[in-house]
């Protein structure tokens, strides 16, 4: 009997490029605009229920929740990738291998992150940031989640070998369950039980650890191509370095941004004051909404790259990414025409408050000025993570935020006459800088997989 992994696995290498990439990117999209609108609301519960020192205290809790998520990326991530290239190369065995690793490396991680920030939580929520005032409840609402961090890497490692399998539909409903739980639990123990941010994040391990079981449902099956059995549980030493050496670039962009954002963060407020922390904050939320359709984009496309990248099929490889790079300037090219022509129209969609949106349109214009060249950065970047080429995805990741961005923020504010103006600009002259080496390092790859097809 033919197994539905085995089904799934080749359509990647035989069904049209533009009929897949639709196929897997939409539920990844749809999977990444419910985990937005579950931001949305757990921010609307908690600001009711716990008032604005609480949200102050999760903006402080964020950098250290990314931390978690990079961790997390470092496995799940390269893994996913592995298994989409084994699968491509008709390697069912090391496939199965990479998701019994991926729980076990997952179980091993998740539980030194969670002993290491339980220890420094305090200094560590100190240095984002936190007052005497916000410091309570940023502790309060990350010891609950450092407490289920075992479950959250399981969480979204599982959901990456969904995607790499053929499974795009099954991924998007573990995230819907996930986000559906978690929205219908927040109110029940912030304002039934009265438990505050402890309540919130408590609802976000259960909604997850919901989500999980259904996991394991599904990779207990045996008619799946691969699932859990007896053999897989071992950590492979070459599976383990490899899965490492693609899941580095992701942790490595997580990481740098944590550090970019306060950075940026540090530099605005000096230079212009809360009012300008305010504003970055509503063009960041107004950029994201449009960001998150392409990573949604990025995750349709990389099981396809990766298979038909094993399976040496580099035209369809190639078809893929050209798909994808498109569809991503096109979403990102509506950012650059709507931030340009509409940005007090889009601003005040966040806000009615009439000095942050005067603070807020100069800025918009500033940073929206290079939007389409963006989604082609993405995508690009996350191509060469699909193919499992580590080191040219590390490199393409760091480029934006730490070869470029971080230099930019702190010498331009000295270069401009107005400071302020110089950290506003120092985002799309980022931006551009790492299009155009994307671009370059494109442009100096592709004849190697022609070459071979030839």
């Amino acid at each position: 009997m033919t197994r539905t992994g085995s089904l799934k696995a080749t359509e990647l290498g035989t069904q049209p490029i533009r009929q897949l990439l639709f196929k897997y990117a939409m539920p990844a999209i749809i999977a990444m605009t419910a985990s937005s609108l579950y931001n949305i609301v757990d921010s609307i519960f908690i600001g009711h229920g716990c008032g604005p020192l609480a949200l102050s205290g999760l903006t402080v809790a964020k950098p250290m929740m990314d931390i978690c998520v990079a961790f997390g990326s470092f496995v799940g991530v390269g893994a996913s990738t592995l298994v989409a290239i084994f699968l491509g190369e008709k390697n069912y065995e090391n496939a199965g291998r990479t998701l019994g690793n991926v729980i076990v490396l997952n179980v091993i991680l998740s539980v030194v992150v969670m002993s290491a920030g339980l220890i420094w939580i305090e200094p560590v929520l100190r240095a984002f940031g936190g007052s005497e005032d916000t410091l309570p409840y940023a502790k309060d609402y990350m010891e609950i989640i450092l407490y289920g961090n075992v479950v959250t890497h399981i969480y979204f490692g599982l959901n990456n070998m969904l995607r790499s399998m053929g499974h795009p539909k099954t991924s998007m409903a573990a995230t819907i369950v996930a986000v559906t739980v978690n929205i219908a639990l927040d109110p029940i123990f912030i304002f039934g039980l009265d438990m505050g941010v402890r309540g919130a994040a408590l609802a976000t391990v259960i909604s997850q650890m919901i989500a999980v079981i259904w996991q394991f449902v599904i990779f207990c099956n045996p008619q799946e191509l691969i699932h859990f059995k007896r053999g897989i549980w071992r950590l492979d030493k070459h599976i383990t370095l490899r899965s490492f050496a693609i899941g580095t670039s992701p942790f490595l962009m997580n990481i740098a941004h944590c550090i970019v954002v306060i950075i940026i963060n540090r530099q605005l407020v000096l230079f212009g004051g809360d009012m300008a922390l305010a504003a970055y904050g509503v063009i960041n939320r107004f950029i994201f909404v449009f960001a998150m359709i392409v990573m949604g984009l990025n995750q349709g496309m990389q099981p396809i790259v990766g298979y038909n990248y094993g399976a040496q099929q580099y035209p369809r490889m190639l078809r893929a990414f050209q798909l994808t790079a498109i569809c991503a300037s096109i979403v990102m090219g509506i950012v650059f025409i709507l931030g340009e022509c509409a940005p007090m129209w889009m601003i005040r969609i966040f806000t009615h408050d009439a000095e942050l949106t005067e603070a807020a349109v100069v800025p918009m214009r500033i940073l929206c000025c290079s939007m389409w060249l963006v989604g082609f950065q993405m995508v690009t970047g996350n191509f060469f993570t699909s193919i499992g080429k580590a080191g040219i995805a590390i490199f393409l990741s760091l480029t934006r935020q730490v070869l470029y961005l971080i230099p930019l923020t702190l010498c331009l504010p000295m270069i401009f006459g107005e400071p302020l103006s110089g950290v506003w600009w120092s985002l799309p002259v980022s931006d551009t800088l790492s299009a155009l080496t994307a671009a370059f390092i494109l442009w100096r790859q592709l004849p190697k997989f022609r070459e071979v097809n030839n």
